[in-house]
């Protein structure tokens, strides 16, 4: 991504600059002036950095592309440009490992970046639009332009998803023929790169009632390529005990707060204890919200047994962009809702998901010598209605607010606080 024009990012043109005066020294200054230390400077901003243990007001200076110093006071005289975040949280880029961006092809992609890094998520992952055969356009025609940072999940089947839309409810797991184990792996090692992992979906209208196989299949093709399998759960024709039971520590389970048929809770409102014993060995819990799976009722009844999810993504999509997600901001809002802490959201959103898929670690943290991915949002207080995917609603009084999103020491798009030149 091409370095941005700070003096055109600011809202309605009103980027602070920085002038010389009329005197003779001025104009010695113009002429010459000093070479700046750092390119860039964030100013007095709450920084939440989870892997580092900080939740302090604390600048952040970038030269290039990455974070080259953190401290109390870092003078602004001292960069080239300085965003004035006080008042602010700063964090670590977003991760946010479920979102749906291959558009035009997969009935539920949406473009990347005005839903990922306009909202702060400067790496993003394709949770299995795309199979072998459809891979390559995603990697053409969004992976390689767009200005998120995109790594992508591989659907087992070949034809990705691109069948399943409101309009043609038969997803892409029915006829198991789609399902092509050999020639996953081979996508995979073509496109190690930017393939993190295999991707299941075992609703019964996707897979039918030979969901376990399709389980085992993608299993294998992940246990092929060495890589995890991320599994989506929710109205399968087998029970959630079972499809565990075929879990390996490091895979995911996507919509994992769901509510309704098919979730973690049993009859009795418990979390499974095949469910406990996966966690307890390194299979890890995602929200994935989505149109449809994530309940606050599950969340609440789960969060009071003591556990929490390892991810909080938003699973956005053209059936959800306008409602209930949104966008993942929204998403982690809502766990502030239920009782998580700030540092404890912001790290499902930073310092875990870097920490799930291999080719992720060094992002979603800012220390010294990181890639200088930064989101700046507006903690806002109030009365806030938020929406499950079951038209459950809840109150808050605390929702994040994307203001402005910096990707390898570049400020994306138009900011909404002040921006100066120096």
């Amino acid at each position: 991504m091409k370095r941005r024009d700070f003096l055109r990012q600011s809202i309605a043109g009103a980027a602070l600059v920085t002038q010389f005066g009329a005197s003779e020294e001025g104009i010695l200054q113009a002429q010459s002036p000093p070479r700046p230390e750092y390119d860039l400077v964030i100013k007095g901003g709450r920084l939440i950095d989870p892997l580092q243990n900080i939740s302090a007001v604390r600048d952040i200076a970038c030269s290039g592309s990455k974070v080259v110093r953190i401290a109390e006071n870092i003078p602004a005289s001292s960069a080239r440009d300085m965003i004035d975040a006080t008042g602010h949280i700063v964090t670590p880029g977003l991760i946010d490992i479920h979102v749906h961006v291959y558009d035009g092809v997969a009935p539920l992609g949406i473009p990347a970046d005005p839903n990922c890094i306009a909202k702060g998520v400067t790496t993003a992952v394709d949770a299995g639009s795309a199979g072998a055969n459809t891979f390559p356009g995603l990697r053409k025609y969004v992976i390689n332009v767009a200005d998120t940072r995109i790594f992508a999940l591989l659907n087992i089947s070949v034809i990705g998803q691109s069948t399943l839309s409101r309009a043609n409810p038969w997803g892409e797991l029915l006829d198991l023929r789609y399902a092509n184990v050999e020639l996953a792996a081979k996508t995979v090692e073509r496109h190690r790169d930017v393939i993190l992992g295999m991707k299941v979906r075992l609703t019964r209208n996707i897979a039918g009632d030979h969901d376990l196989e399709a389980l085992r299949r993608a299993r294998a093709a992940a246990a092929a390529v060495n890589l995890p399998l991320m599994v989506h759960i929710g109205g399968s024709a087998s029970p959630v005990p079972e499809i565990v039971k075929m879990l390996r520590p490091g895979d995911v389970i996507t919509h994992s707060f769901r509510g309704g048929e098919g979730g973690i809770l049993n009859d009795e409102g418990r979390v499974f204890e095949e469910v406990l014993e996966a966690v307890g060995n390194g299979v890890h819990l995602d929200i994935g919200h989505g149109a449809g799976s994530f309940s606050f009722d599950t969340a609440e009844k789960t969060l009071a047994q003591g556990l929490k999810p390892g991810t909080i993504s938003s699973d956005v999509h053209h059936f959800n962009i306008y409602g209930p997600v949104f966008d993942l901001a929204t998403t982690l809002s809502k766990f502030l809702q239920l009782g998580l802490t700030l540092e404890e959201t912001i790290a499902r959103a930073t310092s875990h998901p870097s920490q799930v898929f291999g080719r992720l670690k060094g992002l979603g943290t800012l220390h010294e010598g990181a890639e200088a991915d930064i989101a700046i949002f507006a903690l806002d207080e109030g009365r806030f209605e938020f929406v499950d995917a079951l038209g459950g609603r809840r109150t808050g009084s605390r929702k994040l607010r994307p203001v402005a999103t910096v990707k390898g020491g570049s400020l994306y798009g138009d900011s909404s606080i002040p921006v100066e030149r120096l």
